[in-house]
């Protein structure tokens, strides 16, 4: 009996030595952000990390109208900016820690993604483009931007297919429900996409620069283990898996 109670007093112990952090993150980190967290928990084993991916644009909202996020990383800058005008998040816990890329990506053997973006007006190979929600979600409005600069947008709507996020896009590709799509250079950089079908990575002069940043909310500020992983993510350890999965900061 004497073991059974020492037994939950570490068990006890422990879990008062826990700190768990809830993280909103863009939906392109979906593989990155595995790697990025397997080496913080490296140097801090006490952390409960728990992750919902998904829409920018989403998570924003959800915030601001009292999500309990403790870190959120967004694939476009303005939203943790805006929860900083807010008075949810302060400016010295925000940080950029990327710029990223758009691909086109197929698995179908009838698309030549080398020809680029016009490879997309052959209606006949090409049946069905997936692109992530322009509405909300940077990756989306980055595809958009792109076929508009390429003057496609008005000839492919009505062969485009919407994915709730960028990785609900990417699925639409890898499980045949669209023929092509525009989606996050790092997920088809992932150990689970690399070696699946082909991509052509989209100019940037074409889109507007998918500059990411992560932020401490109001709610996390309180929780020191919050701070020091967005210190991590400043670090050249997390640098090293950031390139490693296609995103590049700018000069």
């Amino acid at each position: 009996m004497r073991w059974v109670i020492g037994l939950l007093c570490l068990i006890g112990t422990a879990a008062a030595y826990a700190e768990e952090l809830t993280i909103a993150a863009a939906a392109d980190l979906t593989y990155c952000l595995q790697d990025l967290n397997t080496a913080f928990r490296q140097a801090h084993p006490e952390a409960v990390l728990k992750v919902s991916t998904g829409s920018s644009g989403n998570f924003f909202a959800e915030i601001k109208n009292g999500a309990p996020f403790d870190i959120f990383l967004s694939a476009d800058m303005n939203y943790p900016r805006e929860l900083v005008k807010a008075g949810l998040a302060e400016e010295t816990n925000l940080v950029q820690y990327a710029v990223g890329r758009i691909v086109l990506w197929t698995k179908s053997e009838k698309v030549d993604v080398s020809r680029g973006l016009t490879v997309l007006r052959d209606a006949q190979a090409i049946k069905k483009i997936a692109i992530a929600n322009p509405e909300h979600a940077p990756y989306g409005r980055a595809a958009k931007s792109a076929l508009e600069h390429e003057k496609l947008w008005q000839e492919v709507q009505s062969r485009i297919v919407i994915g709730e996020n960028i990785a609900q896009a990417a699925q639409f590709v890898e499980t045949g429900n669209a023929d092509a799509g525009i989606i996050a250079l790092s997920l088809v950089m992932s150990p689970k996409l690399e070696k699946v079908g082909r991509y052509f990575e989209i100019p940037t002069d074409s889109y507007p620069p998918l500059e990411q940043g992560a932020v401490v909310t109001k709610i996390g500020a309180a929780k020191p283990l919050a701070k020091a992983y967005l210190e991590f993510l400043r670090s050249p350890d997390a640098r090293k898996i950031f390139d490693r999965y296609g995103f590049r900061l700018t000069k």
